[in-house]
């Protein structure tokens, strides 16, 4: 009788030591769920706080571009009148369509002009061993360092002595000169990936250096010449220093970036022709990104795998 109860007694006080087991699993568990919510909750709020602080802007450049009283009492976060008075205003009086014709010129051949010198002179330094190459290299990655505001002189006087003051040409000139360290620096690096073998074997096959070039270097370098690309864009779609020095005299070869000052008075700024001429500029560079993102994210790290 006595050997049963104390077996019944076991058998409870394992199944209550079980029990509390479970309790206490349960209870961790629930804390750890907990924990993970709160994490997942606080990641949640940190993402929408960003998004927030980085898209406000944008918002409120478009909502004070569609708002025909903009400048008027003061701001609003969304229009009082929409309108698109202010749009009609920049594209017409403003002049901003000739500064849009303008600056697409300037964009379109700075783009093309540093792509293909970058890339010629990438491969160059890449693939050829000459005297000095050392000292070059070295000399373009010294004029990355200097700010573009100590070149102003020197370029003004240089753009001055070619006769190419108040000129789209001399401007181009000089935007093409200082994206070429960049893509050169860029560009080598997706040069030396490439294994000479594959070069070697499109010339055993009977392919010229043209043919190699444009059927197999290209195709493998077209990321780094697209992340250049996207720099020379930026580049000559939004400086202002340089514009300004260069066609200061010259009011029908003005780009967007100068365009957009004759909005701001010396007591007051016209903010909704601002805003609407901010949106205008804004357009391309967003169709540009849209065309090249693809080949963009890999271009922007694929270059420092050798060199």
């Amino acid at each position: 009788m006595s050997t049963v109860t104390t077996n019944e007694r076991s058998d409870a006080s394992r199944s209550t030591r079980s029990e509390a087991s479970a309790d206490i699993a349960q209870l961790r568990k629930g804390r750890k769920s907990g924990r993970k919510v709160r994490i997942a909750g606080g990641k949640a709020v940190l993402v929408v706080l960003l998004l927030g602080f980085t898209l406000f802007p944008a918002f409120w450049m478009l909502s004070s571009a569609f708002d025909a009283q903009a400048g008027a009492g003061g701001q609003q976060i969304l229009p009082r009148e929409w309108s698109l008075s202010n749009f009609e205003y920049v594209l017409t009086e403003g002049g901003f369509d000739v500064f849009l014709r303008n600056s697409a010129i300037v964009a379109v051949v700075t783009v093309l002009a540093s792509a293909l010198l970058a890339l010629l002179a990438s491969v160059a330094v890449a693939r050829f061993r000459f005297k000095f190459r050392t000292a070059m290299l070295l000399m373009i990655l010294i004029v990355q360092m200097v700010p573009l505001e100590a070149l102003v002189i020197p370029l003004f006087v240089q753009v001055r002595d070619l006769q190419l003051l108040n000129t789209l040409l001399g401007l181009m000139v000089v935007y093409v000169a200082l994206s070429l360290p960049f893509g050169i620096w860029m560009l080598r690096g997706f040069v030396a990936a490439v294994p000479v073998e594959l070069e070697e074997a499109a010339y055993i096959d009977g392919a010229s250096w043209g043919r190699m070039f444009r059927s197999v270097l290209l195709p493998l370098v077209m990321p780094g010449l697209v992340a250049t690309s996207v720099f020379s864009f930026i580049t000559a779609w939004n400086e202002f220093i340089f514009a300004m020095t260069l066609l200061g005299g010259a009011t029908e070869n003005y780009t967007v970036a100068i365009g957009l000052k004759q909005f701001f008075g010396e007591h007051s700024n016209e903010w909704g022709y601002i805003m609407a001429a901010s949106t205008i500029i804004t357009i391309p560079v967003m169709i540009f990104f849209v065309i090249v993102q693809r080949r963009l994210s890999s271009g922007l790290v694929a270059g420092a795998v050798k060199g």
